[in-house]
Order: C-alpha cells, then structure tokens, then sequence
C-alpha cells in the first residue's frame, strides 16, 4: 500500500473544559500512532501547551498557521486563534462554547478543500456551542450541511454496527418523523457504507420495530403495521437482505444481532443504549453517508471527570483508526467501482 503514512487525520478540539484535550495527548503519548498517519489538531499552540504541562504530557507539538505548511511525522496544531483561552474544567461556558466552533468550522473547511483527508472530533457540549453560525442538535446535522449526503448516525466496532431512523429527536415525536421515505432512505445509506466504507459485499440488515412488540397486531401502536412491515417488504423485494421489524426489547439481549452485519434502530436510546452497553469505551460514532469521512468517540464531554488525568482514550484512539480504515476502504471502493477494468498506481493520503 503506497503512501498510507500520508493520511492526514484532521482533529477539533471540542469542549476545552470537557475531556477533550486530555484524550487527545493521551492518544498521541503513544508515538507509534505516527506511524499511520498524520495528525492536526485545530486549535491553538497556547491552549494546547496549557493541556500539555496541567497533563504533565511530554509530545511536542508543529505550530502552524497556514495549512498547506502540515509536517508528516509530526503532531500538527494549526492555530485557529491568537488570544489565550481560561480553561476551566468541568464547567459548561458559553465563551468556551466559541472556541468549540471555531475550532469544528476550521477543520470542516480543511476537510471540504481536501487539506485533510478525515476529521475525527472530540466532544462538544450541544448547549454552549450554540449561536447564529450552529443552531444544530449535535455534530451529525451540523456536518451534514457542510459536506452534503445523507447523513446517519452510525455506531460502530468490529462486531456490532448499529444506525438510527432518528436520531436527537423527542421520544414523543419518534413516530411523527418515521414514513417510508425515511426508512427507505435510511436503509439505502446503511447498506452502502457497509459495502463502500466496511467491505461487505452483500450486507445483512435488521431493523428494530417502532412499539413495543412491534405493536402487537394494533394493540401497542399501529406504525409498525401500517409503515414498516410494508416498506421492509418492498425493499426485500428488490434484492437488498432486510430483515423485521424485531421487537427491540429481546432483540440483543439473545444476541440476534451477531446475526447481521448492522442494525438499524427507530430512534436514539432504543439503538444506543444496548451499543453503549455492550461496546461502550470501544464504540466509534461515525457520520455515515457524508461525502467525506468523520468518526468521533462513543461518549461526551464528562464534565465530572474532566482535568483530573483519569479519562479513558480508548474510544477517541478508536475513532481514529477506525477513520483511517473507512478512508482507505471508501478510496478502494471508488478506483475499484470507477473503472473496474483499469488498474492503476494506489496513492492514498493528502491532496497535494
């Protein structure tokens, strides 16, 4: 594989006060790391030196101010501002809620000009990062109206793959949202990054019923009935390995969902919490769908946690080989699909 040591992962900060920071010096204590790819951290080299001696971390850091100036083999920050920043940790701030943005608006627009090959984000708190420039529910609607696509909240490990008709949206409007335009829609997204972004040729698809029992022939709901079976037969019907709708509540608890490649859930905890139970420390959120690849960690902000040095990296460190293995999969899958009977010389990192 050529040039794979050139894949230029782009990183936004997130939440200054929250866990962030932490997880990302922790994650790059481990130099080994560069040996995969290129990493560039939006934010900025006083912040950045602040996290570093309150951590006692010894990376060093390349301070940039123009992207095309990223140095491979090192720890890129590109400094998206000047002015130094208060850092208090665990505390939700509006005015940290700024630099939040700034810092996600930066490695959006270095993600859209090719500068960087993927953006792996850390948490934002969704109260405090909200203003004129983000009035979105989280990072997923934000990215999918920068970068276009359909975007779907997608989690994932190596086993368990696990996406949602709807996503931060009230439990008492979850049916309101759901139609077979959705569903379909949904459906199609899931079974093509299985196959672009996972490599599986001919994935298998469950997907989890609305009500409980899936209503119970009526009695616990109609939505089911009248919507999901109906559209879950004709998308079988032209080919795709679509299964359901199984009553969520039995569901992974006798371990069916080994059974397929992923599972797509009605609304946000019905699909979460068993992920989050089963895989939690070990999930990756990736945006599926978008026309460029972004992961982040399978958790929050942790304001409770956040400056004392205890954070768990294991996600965030996930996220970033998981970005990494998505990005060379989607590559392969476009030369492969583009011109399937030409071969040619695999060049796979930065945009020069």
């Amino acid at each position: 594989m050529k040039n794979q040591e050139n894949i230029v992962v782009g990183i936004s900060i997130g939440d200054l006060n929250g866990i962030g920071g932490e997880i990302i010096l922790k994650t790059f204590d481990d130099a080994r790391i560069l040996e995969f790819c290129t990493p560039v951290i939006f934010a900025s080299a006083k912040v950045m030196s602040f996290l570093k001696k309150h951590f006692e971390s010894s990376i060093d850091f390349h301070s940039i101010y123009d992207i095309n100036h990223i140095a491979h083999g090192k720890i890129n920050v590109f400094n998206c501002w000047k002015e130094p920043v208060t850092i208090n940790f665990g505390q939700e701030d509006p005015k940290i809620g700024e630099y939040a943005l700034k810092s996600l608006q930066a490695a959006t627009k270095a993600l859209k000009e090719e500068r960087v090959d993927l953006l792996v984000t850390a948490p934002i708190n969704k109260h405090n990062i909200q203003s004129e420039a983000f009035n979105f529910p989280g990072h997923t609607d934000y990215l999918a109206k920068e970068l276009g696509g359909e975007s779907l909240m997608f989690m994932v490990t190596d086993t368990l793959k696990v996406g949602l008709l709807t996503d931060h949206v009230p439990v008492k409007d979850v049916s309101d949202h759901i139609s077979e335009e959705l569903i379909t829609k949904k459906i199609e997204t899931v079974y093509n990054t299985l196959r672009k972004d996972f490599r599986i040729v001919k994935p298998k698809i469950a997907v989890l019923g609305i009500n409980p029992h899936t209503g119970d022939n009526g009695v616990i709901g109609s939505e089911d009935d009248a919507i999901m079976r109906p559209t879950l037969k004709k998308i079988k019907e032209k080919g795709k390995l679509v299964y359901g709708p199984y009553a969520a509540d039995s569901f992974f608890g006798t371990k069916n969902y080994k059974n397929f490649d992923a599972i797509i859930a009605s609304y946000h905890d019905q699909g979460l919490i068993p992920f989050k139970t089963l895989s939690f420390g070990q999930g990756v959120n990736f945006t599926a769908g978008l026309t460029r690849v972004r992961t982040s960690p399978d958790h929050g902000t942790a304001y409770e946690i956040a400056g004392k040095g205890i954070a768990d990296e294991s996600s965030f460190k996930e996220a970033i080989f998981m970005g990494i293995s998505i990005f060379r999969n989607r590559y392969d899958f476009e030369e492969l699909t583009s011109n399937p009977l030409k071969k040619s010389p695999r060049k796979v990192g930065l945009k020069k």
